[in-house]
């Protein structure tokens, strides 16, 4: 992990959870620091992802499972036909507007967690075949879960940055915080 992220915050379970999510997504919106809109929509390799298809589809991806543990109806739901919209901006979109979309769906996140009475408390899983028939997951799995799912793109996100100017994550964590490149 290039940033640290307290073992604990706001003195709780919850808070180190949410701490361990936001790392996550801290990373992947670096990926695109300081990239015009045609640089991040670029795919320096044989991979069909882009920096900037990654915060789409990891955005889409934590509103999906969202409104999942929400039980309410997702109004971006993808179709096996527009699937491979939810990797790539599309008309019209830009990285500034995929960052405000996930930055209001990291707030309402984070404000549902803080609603729930426990992390103990489950929604079920939709049907398909790589969840168990009739299975169900806990708010504390959704957690966990948004961190492995952000983190492997994160990771993805990691590469084709430093393929697109050799810019690593210890270099972008500096950027940000208004130095120049690390080491």
């Amino acid at each position: 992990m290039v940033t640290h992220v307290p073992a604990e915050a706001h003195g709780d379970e919850r808070g180190a959870l949410l701490a361990f999510v936001e790392a996550q997504r801290g990373a992947l919106r670096r990926s695109v620091l300081g990239l015009a809109e045609e640089q991040a929509a670029s795919r320096p390799s044989a991979s069909e992802l882009s920096l900037s298809g990654l915060l789409k589809h990891v955005a889409e991806t934590e509103l999906n499972w969202l409104r999942m543990a929400q039980q309410r109806p997702n109004e971006k739901a993808r179709t096996q036909e527009t699937w491979s919209d939810s990797f790539r901006l599309v008309e019209g979109e830009t990285i500034p507007e995929m960052l405000a979309f996930w930055e209001s769906v990291a707030k309402e996140t984070e404000e549902f967690i803080a609603s729930v009475p426990s992390l103990n408390d489950t929604f079920p899983l939709p049907p398909a075949p790589w969840f168990p028939k009739d299975g169900a997951v806990s708010m504390r799995w959704l957690l966990v879960h948004l961190v492995e799912e952000i983190g492997r793109h994160a990771g993805h996100a990691d590469i084709i940055r430093e393929s697109l100017d050799g810019k690593g994550a210890f270099d972008l964590v500096a950027e940000e915080q208004g130095g120049g490149s690390w080491g």
